[in-house]
């Protein structure tokens, strides 16, 4: 059978402190992993915290109105300097 101090819990000098052998100082070590878990759980929620939302997702016309599409598919010759002013000439109506 196990004797006090044998085991885990054994006696109250098991734990942490007596598997790295450091006997008497368990409390201090239990106590300090505690904070160190919490003080990293603090962090971790700060950290999802500050990302930015990526619900909904937007779309690249989102940012854009519709003369700044029409500038571009012109530039990139979608489109002719005839279309590009009959369709400017309604987005502007």
């Amino acid at each position: 059978m196990m004797g006090p101090g044998m085991g885990m819990m054994g006696g109250g000098m098991g734990g942490i402190g007596n598997l790295l052998g450091l006997g008497g100082f368990n409390s201090i070590f239990s106590f300090l992993l505690v904070i160190i878990i919490i003080v990293g759980i603090i962090f971790l929620i700060k950290y999802l915290a500050d990302q930015p939302s990526n619900y909904p997702p937007k779309s690249n016309t989102d940012k854009e109105d519709p003369l700044q599409i029409l500038k571009i598919r012109y530039a990139k010759g979608e489109i002719t300097k005839k279309e590009f002013e009959r369709m400017k000439k309604d987005l502007m109506s």
